[in-house]
């Protein structure tokens, strides 16, 4: 009898010391999610130009825009030629990045708000291996309806690198970047980088014809 106290003694302590790591570690990996979908990565200072209120080093800003043909979640090839004449938005964004989901839907907003002058976004998925369902997931959940497209590893090198996402380039209907950014703006920023992606284009147009 005594035997079976003790191995039933036994048997609870096991069973609580193996469900006390299992809730652990289960709330660590919750911890570090958390972190990982709230984190800002910000390029140091000493990078930028002055005046540049990115923060990020102006590297693809003034000149053309790198062309890209990728595969879209509905299987349809898209490639920035396909705008060419209009202004386009160019967003890399993933699907654990936190700041990345906040300004999706104001894409989508300005989008709308400026589609009579041609304006559209291209969002491009920094996290194929994420996989197509849960890409659409969360573009979805984000209320987007914008072209999201599956990276293919090169474009982002030809962009110049990712350090930093959200990541956006804003490129004019002659298909120069005039503006970069890194990390998340404030909806009024982004929208004034809209109006001078469009405006830049129609000037750049009128002083060539």
């Amino acid at each position: 009898m005594r035997r079976a106290v003790v191995l039933g003694v036994m048997v609870v302590g096991i069973a609580l010391m193996l469900w006390a790591g299992w809730h652990n570690l289960r709330e660590r990996k919750l911890a570090m999610q958390k972190a990982r979908d709230n984190q800002v990565v910000l390029i140091p200072e000493k990078q930028g130009a002055a005046g540049d209120d990115s923060g990020l080093a102006p590297v693809m800003r003034g000149k053309q825009a790198p062309a890209f043909a990728l595969t879209s979640l509905d299987g349809k090839k898209v490639s920035l030629a396909d705008y060419k004449g209009r202004p386009v938005l160019v967003n890399f964004w993933a699907t654990w990045c936190g700041p990345c989901k906040v300004e999706m839907p104001w894409f989508e907003e300005f989008r709308k708000q400026y589609a009579a002058q041609g304006f559209e976004i291209l969002g491009l998925a920094d996290d194929v291996d994420a996989g197509k369902d849960m890409i659409a997931k969360v573009a979805t959940k984000a209320g987007v309806s914008y072209p999201i497209l599956l990276t293919d590893g090169k474009v982002q090198t030809a962009y110049g690198g990712l350090d930093v996402l959200p990541m956006s380039f804003y490129v004019d209907r002659n298909g120069v970047i005039v503006e970069q950014t890194a990390g998340l703006g404030s909806k009024d920023q982004i929208e004034a980088n809209i109006k001078k992606t469009i405006t830049s284009g129609t000037v750049a147009q009128a002083g060539g014809q």
